[in-house]
């Protein structure tokens, strides 16, 4: 009975901080995340939600039920009620104030009212307290201004974010999915929609909110999700041979398991991986997801090759000191990816020097440095060092052009699986400008005349010398051997759908002979000349559905009689990523297959080009075996690029001298 006593005491101190007006802060000191008793919940969330003291704003509608939508949100709440079981008068009560409460928020709020939009879902708990109806209306209007993330379509700032965060702590998973084509989207939408209320029991939703509320995060759903996706991963990989749709099932319907007494578990758990992830995003995001700007720019998110983390973060935690209660939370391994006589000119002094220019142009090099990075992160955690944390936050100058470059060290990471990884946003810029004030104190051998971001009138000079000793032909040659390695562990595109989640919505035309070729390039640039990359490029941002595309034998494609040449090659993708490949060429068309690394000998056909649609072949000076075929039409005497595929082909001239023969073959003989 003492214990019982003691176990209840809690629940005394609480009802005697209510009648006090405390604040959410102290609701969670005092419960400490138990659930909240039934005739003390509309009071606490009331607190927690800020809306204690409002009034009746439902005094503003005029009971005029006469949204275009109307007959179907009444449907719905019809629908919905008759499912709940209720004697038949408190279902018309129900109704009621289901229809009233969400036909003046429509009103009061300029909004549609959709199908499946998750507000029905959320209004059943509160219903559940029994409130006046402008008490519940009150509480509707903060969960959804509070904690609701904005998502209306699939491919929204939320679902780019939770990639991310997946990316982030699980990374094998995440390519598992996005190999399986299973966005975010597809499984979590009705999660954020209504906070778990779509898919929980009421008990289970009770306890859970009880607790959110009173941890006051906004961005605590993404963990809440994280922790239900991650802690099915055994199961959700198992079903590697189960089609999309199962999976998708599986994924929708796993917060139905849920019971009442697992919500302190499971919440300690997000709460773990909240401390547990760099906060950047939060700031950033906040407004893009929670503000009252509709029109909010979309986050730049969505391009995102990993998790952002921002220079004033990074810089706080270099200065930081381990927590003594032994309670850690991020703790960065600062890789800096920059040249070396970048590096040397000014860096932070935890930063670990990787040059990215070794993984292009020294393979062998690269992967000893990269163990040597490995070694000096576990040596640092072991003596819990300034410089010493699990978590790794790749550093590149914040100049587009080199940290294409940094993109692709960072890409062979995660394609790795390694956990924690994120990119600085802005690069070593970025970093510079945050401590602006106090430079010399703040970067290690910081060097003005030589630093690009004092010196700006180096960054040109320096862009054109990489390493001017090394053979184009050796540097590439070795890279292909080293990638031909690292093929094996490539489980899929991590990246492939975020680059353009909406698909290309470009038309593919192609040459024909009605367009007079010979006459529309007069006094244009050559067309099938090797140039240097210019600035026309498109956003390569089609989206490859594998599901869709046909698997075939390579050999049985390489003895095709119309095949007259072959090469194997790297098909790499804008993020850095590369997929072992052969380029075939007929005298029409050109063809890649990529190989599919766990069927041996299998590929997917995922370049089908008439050559016809070829305008452009370009390379880089500095990489002659990184060459880009371009697809478009020529407009009055400009050339309109609409499409674009790159490789990586070990003595390319030969390939680019082949397949321009042919294209001029062609446009000779319809010229003719």
């Amino acid at each position: 009975m003492a214990v019982e006593e003691d176990d209840n005491t809690w629940v005394l101190d609480l009802e005697t901080a209510l009648l006090e007006n405390c604040t959410a802060a102290s609701i969670y000191s005092i419960s400490k995340g138990k659930t909240v008793p039934d005739f003390l919940r509309s009071e606490v969330w009331q607190i927690c939600l800020g809306v204690q003291e409002k009034g009746n704003q439902l005094i503003l509608f005029n009971e005029i039920f006469d949204l275009p939508e109307q007959n179907i949100l009444r449907e719905d709440c019809q629908q919905f009620v008759a499912n709940l079981g209720n004697e038949d008068e408190d279902k018309v009560s129900v109704v009621s104030d289901l229809e009233s409460i969400l036909t003046f928020y429509c009103k009061s709020k300029s909004l549609k009212y959709e199908k499946g939009n998750g507000w029905i879902e959320i209004l059943l708990p509160l219903i559940a307290l029994k409130l006046p109806r402008s008490g519940t209306y009150n509480l509707f209007e903060a969960i959804r201004n509070c904690y609701i993330p904005r998502c209306y379509k699939k491919n929204d700032t939320p679902f780019h974010l939770f990639r991310l965060l997946l990316l982030y702590h699980d990374p094998e998973l995440c390519s598992f999915l996005d190999t399986k084509r299973i966005s975010p989207d597809m499984y979590c939408l009705s999660w954020f929609q209504s906070l778990f209320a779509a898919t929980c029991s009421l008990p289970v939703v009770q306890a859970m909110w009880d607790l959110y509320f009173q941890q006051a995060d906004a961005f605590f759903v993404f963990f809440l999700a994280l922790v239900m996706v991650v802690n099915a991963r055994e199961q959700i990989l198992s079903m590697k041979n189960e089609n999309k749709q199962n999976i998708v099932t599986t994924l929708s319907s796993m917060p139905c398991a849920l019971e009442a007494d697992d919500i302190t578990d499971f919440c300690s758990l997000a709460q773990y991986y909240a401390l547990k992830t760099p906060g950047s995003f939060r700031k950033d995001l906040l407004n893009v997801l929670y503000g009252d700007d509709e029109s909010a720019e979309t986050s730049s998110i969505s391009q995102a090759l990993c998790l952002p983390v921002s220079a004033g973060e990074l810089v706080e935690n270099a200065e930081s000191t381990h927590s003594p209660d032994g309670i850690e939370c991020v703790r960065f391994f600062l890789v800096d990816c920059r040249p070396a006589e970048q590096y040397n000119a000014g860096h932070l002094p935890t930063a670990f020097h990787l040059d990215c220019n070794l993984m292009l142009q020294e393979p062998a090099a690269f992967s000893t440095a990269v163990q040597g990075l490995l070694s000096a992160q576990r040596q640092a955690l072991a003596a819990r060092s300034a410089a010493g944390g699990e978590h790794l936050c790749f550093l590149g100058s914040g100049r587009v052009e080199e940290d294409q470059y940094t993109h692709m060290v960072v890409a062979s990471f995660l394609q790795k699986h390694t956990h924690y990884v994120s990119m600085l946003t802005g690069g070593y810029q970025a970093v510079h400008e945050s401590v602006a004030e106090n430079v010399g104190d703040s970067l290690e051998e910081h060097n003005p005349h030589s630093c690009l971001v004092c010196n700006p009138d180096n960054a040109s000079e320096d862009s054109e010398t990489i390493r001017p000793n090394a053979s184009s032909s050796d540097l590439f040659g070795k890279i292909s051997a080293a990638m031909k390695l690292k093929s094996a562990e490539v489980k899929g595109k991590l990246f492939d759908y975020i680059v353009n989640p909406t698909g290309s919505n470009a038309v593919e035309r192609h040459v024909s002979s009605a367009d007079k070729l010979g006459k529309r390039y007069r006094n244009m640039a050559p067309v099938f000349s090797i140039d240097e990359e210019d600035g026309d490029d498109p956003s390569p941002t089609k989206l490859e559905e594998e599901e869709g595309q046909e698997i075939v034998a390579v050999s049985a494609w390489l003895k095709k009689s119309d095949v007259i040449a072959a090469f194997k090659c790297h098909e790499v993708k804008v993020n850095g990523y590369m997929y072992e490949s052969h380029l075939l060429v007929t005298s029409s068309h050109i063809y890649v297959l990529r190989d599919i690394p766990s069927r041996k000998g299998l590929a997917h056909i995922v370049v089908r080009r008439p050559l016809s649609a070829i305008v452009k072949i370009t390379s880089k000076k500095k990489h002659p075996d990184l060459i880009t075929f371009k697809y478009g039409v020529a407009k009055e005497e400009n050339l309109v690029i609409f499409d674009m595929d790159r490789f990586l082909i070990p003595n390319s001239s030969e390939a680019t001298k082949l397949v321009s023969q042919h294209i001029l073959k062609q446009l000779k003989g319809k010229d003719g």
